[in-house]
């Protein structure tokens, strides 16, 4: 085995240490149940999670980690016996979440659950929100996944001034990346490209990104690099 390979699956393992460490730092999660896999930055996360939003704190906790270029999540939902809820219990709880939440328009939303899966439908007028409802049920006892099926239906806007106001809003987040990035709008759909030092950077273009009015999508082009990427 050469050099660079023995570096390469170093640094390989360095970084895995870093996932676990930052895993286990987290409270929110039961790190004991969940591994990493890394090859050149990229993680995959695998083992299980008691409910839903365990799942999802752990890949947020991965991204969090200095040098992880992107995350796959393969982790598992297995609800304990004693927090497992049917699926009209599921709805109910779904139904009573979106009333309880103020931004959320909850009469335009309906959900449908199938062995712990939440499927959300219905249409919003804000991009936002769409996100918003999602959050609101993922932290439910007894979930397994949510599908964001909802749609969204903004006021018509002309392309020009949702890529300007798009423009702004990344300015104003990330005045350094957004001017590595691209920004182009058609019929409401916004798409981001470029490159980005971070995950964390990342998301955060993307949600300024979807707070525009006029906005009904936001596509995902951004690559994450490393500094000796870059």
């Amino acid at each position: 085995m050469g050099t660079r390979e023995t570096n390469h699956i170093a640094h390989n393992e360095g970084l895995r240490n870093l996932v676990l460490e930052e895993l286990q730092w987290d409270q929110r999660l039961n790190a004991d149940t969940i591994d990493a896999r890394v090859r050149n930055g990229m993680v995959t996360l695998t083992g299980t999670a008691r409910n839903y939003s365990e799942k999802l704190y752990a890949e947020r906790a991965a991204r969090r980690v200095r040098g992880v270029l992107n995350v796959t999540n393969e982790i598992s939902v297995d609800v304990p016996a004693r927090l497992a809820r049917s699926d009209s219990q599921l709805a109910e709880a779904v139904k009573q979440t979106l009333c309880w939440d103020s931004f959320v328009p909850h009469e335009r939303i309906h959900a449908a659950v199938s062995n712990g899966w939440v499927t959300l439908e219905g249409t919003v007028p804000v991009f936002i929100q769409r996100i918003e409802a999602e959050r609101a049920v993922r932290r439910l006892l007894g979930v397994r996944g949510v599908s964001n099926a909802i749609e969204v239906k903004p006021v018509p806007a002309d392309s020009d001034t949702v890529r300007e106001r798009v423009e702004r809003a990344l300015s104003r987040r990330a005045e350094r990346a957004a001017t590595e990035v691209s920004v182009s709008v058609h019929e409401g759909s916004v798409t981001l490209a470029g490159k980005v030092g971070s995950l964390h950077t990342r998301r955060a273009l993307l949600g300024a990104a979807g707070h525009a009015p006029g906005v009904c999508k936001v596509e995902d082009k951004l690559t994450v690099v490393s500094d000796d990427q870059s």
